[in-house]
């Protein structure tokens, strides 16, 4: 049996992979290239070096997972598709707990290094957004803040927020959300009217991730039900969780309805990658996730992206510095890189009622001056 070990760098930029070996990397790319000099080209190596390289690690593993055939273009065998199929479900379901890792060992360097960058705590939903705000805050000359990040689910940033274990909670919320919906049943135990104010990112679109070409022609959740496609769910206390909830009672759906509706994924990018593998026909997530595994997004909601913290710390300069970088140009076109977020109002401060239709004693489009 092989056996694992984890190791970490210092380095000024980030990587597209939390943990990355250099077998898989050759993997993808020889499986998204279909020739062993087409991924020497992207992978920046020669040719030489990655067949010396393939070559060693299947007698390291004792096992090929390259077809070898002359006069054919290079691709997986069954073997090589699984091992680097199985490696991306694994980082893809990990990533959010070493993230966590990775910012606590960021947040002591900075204790121990940089004393004059101020240090937020955020809790915060499985959204890559996070992570590149985490990354771009702490990369900012002007207005640099370490972001101590801490993956969770939405229900759990509110409850971290709740009993003072967190500056900051980052959720989501359906914006056509009512009185009676399950978010308001949700969340309202968890947010004070007038202890709490939400710091706002945006707007960012929940929908079908599907295979590229949408095959099954997927574009409402009544399809899914009707076409009985295998869907892959979110646990329960997820954001997306909530807005299934409340998309289901619109349509008129019961969990029975769905085929696969107790399977799940921790994560939006875990959810992706069981429709890129096959696994699953259909998810509920964001736009990102499906970008970054070449998959179709078919947008069925807008959700209000949200930082809350107490009322009483809008004064602190982090929090200053942290509203002052979200309204940057730089920032807004960062966000908007990832596909699926809308930037307007970006770092603007609301009371509740303004943001949410829970609350009607204030009107719905007016910022808070606090």
């Amino acid at each position: 049996m092989h056996r694992i070990q984890l190791h970490y760098s210092l380095q000024d930029s980030a990587s597209s992979h939390i943990i990355q070996h250099p077998l898989l990397d050759m993997l993808q790319a020889v499986a998204d290239q279909g020739s062993i000099s087409g991924a020497a080209r992207v992978l920046g190596l020669s040719y030489r070096h990655v067949w010396g390289a393939l070559k060693k690690w299947e007698a390291q593993l004792g096992r090929e997972v390259i077809l070898w055939g002359k006069g054919h273009s290079a691709q997986l065998n069954p073997f090589g598709l699984r091992l680097l199929l199985t490696e991306r479900q694994a980082q893809a379901r990990l990533a959010p707990h070493i993230e966590a890792v990775q910012a606590e060992l960021e947040r002591t360097y900075a204790l121990g290094y940089d004393e004059h960058t101020p240090i937020l705590s955020l809790h915060a939903s499985y959204d890559s957004a996070y992570s590149l705000l985490r990354q771009f805050a702490g990369a900012h000359p002007q207005h640099a803040v370490h972001l101590d990040l801490t993956p969770c689910v939405s229900v759990d940033a509110l409850r971290a927020l709740h009993e003072g274990r967190t500056t900051l909670a980052g959720f989501h919320v359906l914006q056509a959300a009512g009185k009676h919906s399950m978010a308001a049943h949700i969340y309202k135990p968890l947010l004070h009217l007038q202890h709490y104010r939400f710091i706002r990112l945006g707007l960012r679109a929940q929908g079908l991730i599907v295979a590229a070409g949408n095959p099954h022609q997927l574009h409402s959740l009544q399809d899914v039900a009707r076409q009985q496609v295998r869907f892959v769910n979110r646990p329960l206390g997820t954001g997306t969780r909530v807005v299934l909830a409340d998309l289901m009672a619109q349509a008129q759906l019961q969990p029975g309805d769905i085929l696969g509706f107790d399977d799940e994924e921790p994560s939006h990018n875990a959810v992706a990658q069981a429709v890129a593998q096959g696994q699953a026909d259909v998810g509920l997530g964001i736009a990102s996730a499906a970008q970054a595994k070449g998959l179709d997004f078919i947008p069925l909601c807008q959700e209000h992206d949200l930082l809350v913290c107490h009322a009483t710390l809008l004064q602190h300069p982090a929090l200053q510095a942290l509203c002052t970088l979200l309204r940057t140009p730089a920032w807004q076109n960062r966000l908007h890189s990832q596909g699926g977020h809308d930037s307007t109002g970006c770092g603007d401060i609301y009371t509740l009622d303004q943001c949410l239709p829970w609350w009607t004693c204030a009107p719905a489009t007016t910022a808070a001056n606090t």
